[in-house]
């Protein structure tokens, strides 16, 4: 009897929404994840011959009038979507476009019942519908202050990979579609179907968060040199804690005026500013180093080093052993001789401030 209605279960529809800008890594990628996921679980429903996904791709592109059905992988049936998947986009965050029939079509899709997801610059298509008010969503980092000048109504949280509201679903960075597409499939088809779809493709299973991967980019384009002279000075103290009065002497400002402009011109905190610059630097020893966790706290100016763990954690969602056991460099090289990523920011610094 339990095998009868495993049988007759009824076969889901995931289509996936484009334009002309959208990833073809994008595309092809979740189709297959889509097709292993429905494929196993077609077997493990006992009916290996009746697909238990179907998956259909629809596009908008630039000088369209509607929506069409681009690709169906059974084709022959009316479609009844359970779930629309926006794919990475590179051309959406540089749109200012509302009136795309797609996003019409979305909204329309979502109050027949589909659930929406949407991945890195597709979550600006999503956007639009204005599904996404009131409501956290995420994109690829580096797009999070663009973001938020767009969608003032959404909250930006670019921390994380994938943030889930049941019916919309947003995830950020360019290869965020795995961690989408298991988190669908567990969703749709439950969690024994995802582990083994993420065992074949060999991904992790959905848990890893977006700040692993992120760098600290201060906003230096505010016009305010003073700040940006305090910016520039900051750089080079990064690893000895510096007090307000100090900076706001370097930028030529009283401390209540200084600290008034920073936060507006920086959108944080001198002593935030100064704790992300310091761990970007804690980053850069733990992958490039030999210095132990000690060392590396003591010398950025971290007495306490539970504390330095502490922040590290809070800062970048791992442990500094966990980040070193997951970024460390094959041949780790002496503390003296690491790398700065930071150099660059401090000569884009160097170029603004002249």
């Amino acid at each position: 009897m339990a095998k009868t209605a495993l049988v007759s279960a009824p076969r889901i529809e995931i289509g996936l929404a484009c334009d002309a800008g959208t990833s073809n890594a994008g595309i092809y990628g979740l189709t297959d994840l889509f097709t292993y996921a429905g494929e196993f679980a077609a077997k493990r429903h006992g009916n290996a011959a009746r697909p238990a996904v179907r998956i259909t791709h629809w596009r908008a592109d630039d000088d369209a009038t509607e929506v069409r059905c681009a690709y169906d992988s059974c084709p022959g049936s009316s479609h009844a979507l359970s779930l629309l998947v926006i794919p990475g986009n590179v051309r959406a965050p540089e749109k200012g476009i509302s009136d795309n029939p797609l996003v019409y079509w979305l909204r329309q899709q979502h109050a027949e019942g589909a659930v929406l997801a949407a991945v890195c610059g597709g979550v600006f298509i999503l956007a639009r519908t204005g599904l996404l008010a009131g409501r956290q969503a995420t994109t690829h980092w580096s797009f999070s202050e663009l973001f938020a000048e767009q969608f003032p109504d959404v909250l930006t949280e670019t921390d994380h990979m994938v943030i889930d509201y049941g019916d919309v679903v947003t995830a950020g960075g360019v290869l965020a579609w795995a961690d989408l597409g298991l988190r669908l499939t567990e969703k749709f088809l439950g969690t024994a179907v995802m582990l083994e779809t993420a065992r074949f493709m060999l991904v992790d299973p959905p848990g890893r968060e977006q700040r692993f991967y992120s760098e600290f980019d201060p906003r230096t384009k505010h016009g305010d040199r003073a700040i940006l002279r305090a910016q520039h000075w900051l750089f080079t103290q990064r690893e000895r804690p510096v007090s307000v009065m100090d900076i706001a002497h370097h930028a030529g400002l009283e401390p209540r005026t200084f600290l008034r402009r920073f936060i507006a011109a920086t959108g944080m905190k001198p002593s935030e500013y100064q704790q992300r610059l310091r761990i970007t630097r804690a980053r850069e020893m733990l992958e490039f180093s030999q210095a132990t966790i000690e060392e590396i706290s003591w010398s950025l100016g971290y007495g306490d080093v539970t504390g330095f763990r502490r922040v590290f954690r809070k800062v970048m969602g791992l442990t500094p052993s966990d980040y070193r056991r997951r970024f460390c460099q094959s041949t780790p090289q002496r503390a003296s001789s690491v790398p700065d990523r930071l150099n660059l920011a401090l000569l884009r610094l160097s170029v603004e401030e002249k």
